[in-house]
């Protein structure tokens, strides 16, 4: 695979080539403030300092509109993914057909994690990041033509994206080929695997789109573009449904499995135009750079040691997936679509909570590659608060009103009440994690944001997928798939514990004390939270309605408790609000 850094070397920033002008400046950092004197960066801004750096600093106005824009998208996306996971259920149940599509849909999650989610915005967005500043530090006295000729961000994806697309392509055609073999590991109790090996052939065909989707992705969002890379998990869904709804009475559930492949093609479209627009397809005369120019400019992906630590990290998180499905296959039908279902629901608040980190993540690498670490340091730790708030006060929701919330969303069609119970045991227990599962992806970021490779985030990973399969293997015999949950659940958190604590020694000098005093605090008023609606829920027998007070309930019981035991987080919300609404305000009315 291309690598996103030159061989022997890391990119790096260049600070020592004199004062820029103010249009390079701006965009050589995402952070710098814009023209019209806002503060993008936020958290290292004169406003988040002028409190003494005692609460977090408001997001400003480039974040606060890129994290609006995310934040509807992301929700949006989440919505559709709700209805492709209703339609799932209703049209096969939670029995032979879903876990047979089920095993086959392994293939497109890890492809996800690695191409989309970690491996591939870990890689490429610093990567991009320093090419964009390596061109704002290097334009000075060349002509267009020379400026397009040399231009670092067109040389890298000249030498990156075809070398990636063939060798995802050569992937993708291996995986349909070894379709049986596949099904094999990944399930080998499943009485008839045959549906399992075609359905996974039509899903193989994800590696490649989602890794050119992953590569869009990164590449605008470097280039501070966050519109078409959080609208692809909306297309994404939007195929899956609208396939299964035309073919599943011809199909089955191959239309399911046909349908993940043709989402996959439409979170390239979707990004394709605003790509050609920002970045390119590369130079169209590389040849007119110097041999020293091109071959400090047009880094590759093929150096393992730059690669490698974020590929284990990707590879050992999503194989979680894998121990829960290995495990779950020998149980009785339906627990691998009673695992799926109900980790689909649970981790909903966790892929919300780190909208804020996939924001900010250009940020952070910029102020880790300009050395600014007392910058990156005040964002990271803003960020950890702000993600931990959401993601608290969703568990708290999510294990509270769980058996209302499966009823509501699932249980119509082939979907029973015993799938809804079953199911809605099993959030409780994964909803157990979700706090560690946002930790790891807050703090992953980070890691990856330095001048050079770091193993740790790949061994605290590893660890916790240890704790995971012992725990799994163990407990699998004893409780069935709440085993499996719960030991999901430790592990993550193992790894969690892990990056918090290696953090400030080794990349951010986070003030690890502060960091866990606020989560404990907020950790405190989703428990209360919790069991107000644990309580509460069964109250009102109409499902629908007792979910609906509960988005109120909770919330209001949550920040309760967290103002009473003066959580900054939660006192500091209506100041924040308040601000993002004035500036919302004023766009609006500047935009009139």
């Amino acid at each position: 695979m291309p690598s996103a850094e030159p061989t022997g070397e890391r990119v790096r920033l260049p600070r020592a080539a004199g004062p820029q002008p103010a249009a390079s400046a701006a965009a050589a950092d995402p952070a710098a403030p814009s023209a019209d004197g806002s503060d993008p960066a936020g958290a290292a801004g004169g406003r988040g300092a002028g409190r003494g750096g005692g609460g977090p600093a408001p997001l400003g106005r480039f974040l606060a509109k890129a994290a609006a824009v995310t934040a509807g998208l992301t929700a949006a996306g989440a919505v559709f993914g709700l209805v492709r996971d209703q339609t799932i259920a209703h049209l096969f149940g939670a029995g032979h057909d879903s876990d047979a599509f089920l095993i086959a849909w392994t293939v497109p999650e890890m492809a996800s994690t690695l191409l989309i989610e970690d491996a591939m915005a870990l890689l490429m967005v610093p990567a991009f990041s320093h090419a964009l500043a390596r061109r704002a530090a290097s334009r000075a006295g060349l002509t267009r033509k020379q400026a397009r000729s040399q231009d670092p961000v067109r040389l890298l994806v000249g030498a990156t994206l075809p070398r990636l697309a063939v060798f995802l392509a050569a992937v993708a055609s291996l995986l349909v080929l070894a379709a049986p073999l596949v099904v094999s590991v990944l399930a080998p109790g499943l009485p008839d695997p045959e549906l399992a090996v075609q359905c996974t052939r039509m899903t193989a065909l994800t590696v490649l789109t989602f890794g050119v989707a992953g590569y869009f992705s990164a590449a605008l969002r470097a280039h501070r573009s966050f519109l078409p890379p959080a609208a692809i998990y909306v297309s994404y869904n939007v195929g899956i449904i609208g396939t299964m709804v035309v073919l599943h009475a011809l199909w089955g559930v191959r239309a399911a499995a046909a349908g993940v492949a043709v989402g996959g093609a439409l979170m390239v479209l979707v990004q394709l135009p605003a790509f050609i627009r920002n970045v390119g397809f590369g130079p169209n005369r590389v040849k007119a750079a110097t041999r020293s120019q091109r071959d400090r400019d047009r880094p590759t992906l093929i150096a393992f040691g730059l690669i490698a630590p974020v590929i284990f990290f990707a590879v050992f998180r999503q194989s979680q997936v894998l121990v829960e499905r290995f495990l779950a296959a020998s149980l009785p039908p339906g627990a691998i679509s009673h695992l799926n279902y109900a980790q689909k629901v649970a981790q909903m608040p966790m892929v919300l909570s780190l909208m804020i980190c996939t924001v900010t993540f250009p940020v952070v690498a910029q102020a880790m590659a300009g050395g600014e670490r007392e910058k990156a340091r005040r964002r990271v730790e803003q960020d950890l608060a702000l993600a931990s708030l959401a993601v608290l006060m969703g568990t708290a929701l999510v294990i509270g009103y769980a058996p209302q919330i499966i009823q509501v969303l699932f249980e119509r069609g082939a979907f029973t009440h015993l799938d809804t119970v079953a199911t809605a045991s099993v959030m409780r227990v994964y909803g157990l994690g979700l706090l560690g599962h946002c930790l790891v992806g807050a703090l992953s970021r980070p890691f990856f944001s330095t001048d050079r490779p770091t193993w740790f985030p790949a061994l605290a990973m590893g660890a916790g997928l240890l704790v995971n399969i012992v725990a799994g293997a163990f407990a699998v015999g004893w409780w069935g798939t709440y085993g499996i949950a719960a030991a999901n659940a430790a592990g993550i958190t193992t790894t969690a514990v892990l990056l918090l604590t290696g953090l400030g020694s080794r990349i951010v000098p986070i003030q690890l004390r502060r960091v866990a005093v606020s989560i404990g605090r907020l950790a405190v008023a989703a428990l209360a939270a919790c069991g107000t609606g644990w309580i509460a829920g069964p109250m009102i027998p109409d499902p629908l309605l007792s979910a609906a007070l509960g988005c109120l309930l909770v919330p209001a019981m949550f920040g309760a408790t967290g103002m009473a035991m003066r959580a900054l987080e939660i006192t500091a919300l209506p100041e924040q609000i308040s601000q993002l609404t004035s500036q919302l305000t004023q766009r609006f009315r500047h935009a009139r």
